[in-house]
C-alpha cells in the first residue's frame, strides 16, 4: 500500500511514518524541511512541500492508495487558520487525483466531542492556551466532513510519548466513559493505520484514550 502522511515531522507523524515502514507499506512523508528528518529506508520517500502551497500538494497525491494527517502548529496566533487551508488543500488535491481515503487526528474537545477533554483542560488549558488553535480545528473538521471522499477523523486526548500499547479506547463518544485524557503518539498512529484495513469509521469522528 502506499501512503502519504503529513505533518510527518512532528511526534504523530513519525510514530505513523514508522509503523506504516514496519507494516511494509511505500510512505511518501510530507515535511517542511528534510533536512530535520532523519529517517531512512528504502521504502520511504520525503518530500519537502507546504502544505499552503497547494501545487506541492498536487505533485505528491496522485498515484496514493490512502493520505494520513497529523498536522499541527505551534502557536496559538489570532486568526491563524494554517490547519483548515492545507487540509483544504489537501482534500482537493485528493478528489482530483481520486485519492478517496483521509485518515485526520485532530484532538478530543473538537466537534461532537466539546466537552469531553476533561474539566482542567476544558476550563483553563484550552481558553488560556489553546483557544485560536482549537478554533482552527473546528474548521478543519468541518471542512472533512463536507467532503465526499472516505474521511476518518481521530479525536485524540491529551497527547504522550510513551510506547504503543495497542490498549486504549475508542468510542464516538466518551460523555459518559471514564477516561484517563491521556494517549501515546504511537497508539494514536496504531489506530489511524488499522483503519486503513477497515471501513468501520468511515464517515466518523471518533474519540481515542486509554
Amino acid at each position: 500500500m502506499k501512503v502519504l502522511v503529513f505533518g510527518a515531522s512532528g511526534g504523530t507523524g513519525r510514530q505513523l511514518v514508522v509503523q506504516a515502514l514496519e507494516q511494509q507499506f511505500s510512505v511518501t512523508a510530507f515535511v517542511r524541511d528534510p533536512t530535520r528528518f532523519e529517517l531512512k529506508h528504502p521504502n520511504l520517500r520525503v518530500v519537502a512541500g507546504d502544505i499552503l502551497q497547494p501545487a506541492t500538494i498536487q505533485a505528491v497525491v496522485a498515484g496514493q492508495d490512502a493520505v494520513l494527517s497529523a498536522l499541527g502548529v505551534k502557536r496559538n496566533q489570532v486568526g491563524d487558520t494554517t490547519l483548515s487551508d492545507g487540509t483544504q488543500n489537501i482534500l482537493e488535491a485528493m478528489w482530483e487525483h481520486g485519492v478517496r481515503r483521509f485518515i485526520c487526528a485532530t484532538s478530543l474537545g473538537v466537534g461532537s466531542s466539546r466537552g469531553e477533554e476533561g474539566f482542567l483542560f476544558r476550563r483553563v488549558v484550552r481558553p488560556l492556551f489553546l483557544k485560536h488553535v482549537f478554533a482552527d480545528k473546528e474548521r478543519q473538521e468541518a471542512l472533512i466532513q463536507a467532503s465526499p471522499l472516505d474521511w476518518t477523523i481521530v479525536r485524540p486526548a491529551g497527547l504522550t510519548n510513551g510506547a504503543r500499547t495497542g490498549g486504549y479506547k475508542v468510542a464516538l463518544s466518551f460523555a459518559q466513559a471514564r477516561i484517563k485524557g491521556r494517549i501515546s503518539r504511537a497508539d494514536v498512529a496504531d489506530f489511524m493505520l488499522k483503519q486503513l484495513a477497515t471501513d468501520a469509521f468511515v464517515g466518523r469522528a471518533v474519540g481515542i484514550s486509554y
